[in-house]
């Protein structure tokens, strides 16, 4: 860890337990307590994804906050026309998943809260990625490395499932669980220091609304 880049001021929590999301915080020299929160992540009825993913991460966050901690909390799912994606169940779940994805664009979309004894911020970002087209017997060795099992969509862009991208418009880390831009500033707005810099600094983070 870079000793050069530290958090400043209150504790932050990761309210997660992905390695994905604590390994994107690590390459900001970030200190962090991980604190899961457990859940039901069921979508409720008539429920949109950008909402789905705003409600739960903002869930996380109040479910792991202490008076004096800084708690960041995300969650991540995989969209296709109006179907919501999530971790597949099993292997046919994830083969069927990813025929569906084969050879069409979807949008990930990832919610992320933070919350401090200043608030709670909460954004949805969205990233655009098309697959090309896939065979089933490739899909079922990808099945077979046991890297679709806890990812929404059944795939790791980060993993071998990059070899089925062809395109991406967006935040790459997004795809991945963790859209460091805006953690980075809504982290600030809470006092912490990402890169050396907080939000209290003048001219560095421009002004915008959350919710």
């Amino acid at each position: 860890m870079n000793d050069l880049v530290k958090a400043a001021g209150p504790c932050l929590i990761l309210a997660s337990g992905s390695p994905r999301r604590r390994e994107l915080l690590e390459q900001l020299g970030l200190k962090f307590d991980i604190r899961p929160a457990d859940l039901d992540e069921s979508v409720q009825p008539g429920e949109r994804a950008d909402r789905y993913v705003t409600r739960l991460s903002a869930e996380k966050a109040n479910a792991g906050y202490e008076a004096g901690t800084v708690v960041l909390a995300a969650d991540t799912t995989v969209v296709l026309g109006q179907d919501i994606l999530g971790k597949p169940v099993s292997r046919q779940d994830a083969v069927l998943m990813l025929l569906a994805l084969s050879g069409s664009t979807h949008e990930v979309l990832t919610g992320v809260t933070v919350m401090s004894d200043l608030g709670i911020d909460t954004v949805c970002v969205r990233t655009s990625v098309k697959f090309r087209e896939l065979g089933l017997e490739e899909i079922e060795f990808y099945w077979s490395t046991g890297e679709p099992v806890d990812k929404a969509g059944a795939y790791g862009l980060q993993g071998i499932g990059s070899v089925f991208v062809v395109s991406l418009d967006g935040s790459y880390s997004n795809v991945i669980g963790l859209p460091l831009v805006e953690t980075i500033e809504l982290l600030r707005r809470h006092g912490v220091a990402c890169l050396g810099v907080t939000a209290s600094q003048p001219n560095l983070i421009k002004d915008s609304h959350h919710g």
